[in-house]
């Protein structure tokens, strides 16, 4: 991967939070908004390419039933990020991009590092694991994944992000991290998102250029 000058940085927003506390839902509805460019840990897989190298790399894994190392995962959405920008979706000059579901632990955090420069990290917390439980089996049963309405699948999603995804936050650490209460209604948690952002300095300066 290429280690781009660091002023080209793209601008970025994580949105972070337990499985059931709406990220999925935020990244879509902020991506709608002009401006904003929401990407998902599951775009980039399900685009993938498989007559490239990096594609060829991730059939390997995958078809060994093997989990993809970070580095290969990082690269993957690296070339995915590039294809967007090629075809102009997304203008990195002026669009933010928001990023859920990856990083998905600190490694990817730190190979990502050299290609975005993370402005602020929405980390949306729900305490009440009962909660995040209810919706995570009401959403499985709507779309049918009777899999995951199983209580001991989600409670080992819930073992996942509390081991591997959750000490993000402690690598971001300082003002970058913005706790919002993911169990308000999820217009309020926009809300708070928004608000957020527009606190920022690289928020004021795209304002200025009215585009």
């Amino acid at each position: 991967m290429s280690h781009e000058h660091h002023s080209a940085r793209i601008k970025a927003f994580l949105i972070l939070g337990a499985p059931g506390s709406g990220k999925g839902t935020q990244g879509k509805v902020l991506g709608s908004i002009p401006r904003f460019h929401h990407l998902a840990c599951g775009d980039v897989f399900r685009s993938l390419d498989t007559r490239t190298a990096i594609g060829q790399k991730f059939v390997e894994y995958s078809s060994r039933g093997e989990l993809v190392p970070d580095d290969v995962t990082v690269e993957l959405w690296h070339a995915n990020l590039k294809q967007r920008i090629d075809s102009h979706q997304f203008k990195p000059e002026i669009d933010f991009l928001v990023l859920d579901g990856i990083p998905r632990n600190v490694e990817q955090a730190k190979f990502m590092e050299p290609h975005i420069e993370v402005l602020k990290v929405f980390h949306l917390s729900c305490p009440d694991r009962t909660e995040l439980a209810r919706r995570l089996r009401k959403r499985a049963l709507k779309d049918n994944r009777f899999d995951d309405a199983n209580e001991t699948v989600i409670q080992q999603r819930f073992a996942t992000y509390e081991a591997e995804t959750k000490p993000i936050l402690d690598y971001y650490a300082g003002d970058r991290i913005l706790d919002i209460d993911a169990s308000q209604a999820p217009a309020k948690v926009l809300y708070d998102i928004i608000g957020g952002v527009m606190q920022l300095e690289a928020w004021k300066e795209l304002e200025k250029m009215k585009v």
